[in-house]
């Protein structure tokens, strides 16, 4: 898991495959991951294809990330801040936004729905019981 250029190994910066995030959690197809510095790029590719990975900030999960077949994103609902007063929300593509409406972000789908609900059970149960 990684930036840009995961794929090779190293991304545009210069930095090794895997170093920018750690791997906390994994559920089915969700890896959960945190940033290991507060300038970690952001996810863009993966080694693992059709894998979701769920970014877990200080509070719980921050973000749910899709990748497609080829390793490359494809979508990402934003859990932790609105867009145009959708929170969560979603945006398509893999440069963020560009498959998206002209109001930049979309309203969640039940299926989307169910997979935060789910990140958030899994997240939470996890974490009641290392307490």
């Amino acid at each position: 898991m990684g930036g840009r250029g995961a794929s090779s190994g190293i991304s545009g910066k210069g930095k090794k495959y895997g170093s920018q995030y750690k791997s906390l959690l994994t559920v089915g197809n969700v890896k959960f991951i945190k940033k290991t510095n507060r300038q970690s790029e952001p996810l863009m590719e993966t080694m693992t294809k059709g894998r979701v990975y769920a970014i877990v900030g200080k509070d719980g999960p921050t973000d749910i990330t899709y990748f497609d077949s080829d390793g490359k994103r494809t979508k990402t609902i934003h859990l932790d801040h609105p867009h145009k007063g959708l929170k969560p929300h979603t945006h398509h593509g893999y440069f963020h936004s560009e498959n998206d409406s002209d109001k930049g972000a979309a309203r969640l789908t039940s299926k989307e729905k169910a997979l935060v609900e789910m990140v958030n059970r899994a997240w939470y149960d996890n974490n009641s019981n290392r307490r």
